[in-house]
C-alpha cells in the first residue's frame, strides 16, 4: 500500500477526461456515505477500500486535479491532498 508521501513520485496524471478508472473502482460497491464520512469520523475503511482498488491512482489524480476538497479520493483525505497540492506548488 503506498503512502501519502509516496504520491509525489506517482506517474503524469492522465487526461480529464479518462474516466474509465470508475467502471472497475471498488468504490463504486459502497455508498457515497462511506467516502464522505460525518466531520470527526473515521475514514479507516474507505482508505483501506481504496488501498485495494486499482483504479486508486487515477482517482487521486482526478481529485486533485478537480480540487475535489471533500470526502477519501484515491485513499487520501481532504488533509492529505491538501498537501500534495501545496507540495506540487498548486495552492
Amino acid at each position: 500500500m503506498q503512502t501519502h508521501t509516496d504520491v509525489l513520485t506517482l506517474p503524469a496524471p492522465r487526461p480529464a477526461a479518462d474516466l474509465a478508472w470508475r467502471e472497475d473502482a471498488l468504490c463504486a460497491q459502497a455508498g457515497p456515505e462511506f467516502f464522505f464520512p460525518a466531520p470527526g469520523s473515521s475514514t479507516r475503511e474507505a482508505k483501506q477500500l481504496c488501498g485495494a482498488c486499482e483504479g486508486r491512482v487515477a482517482c487521486l489524480e482526478y481529485a486533485l486535479a478537480h480540487d475535489e476538497r471533500f470526502g477519501v479520493w484515491g485513499g487520501l483525505s481532504e488533509k492529505e491532498r491538501l498537501r500534495i497540492r501545496r507540495l506540487r506548488g498548486g495552492e
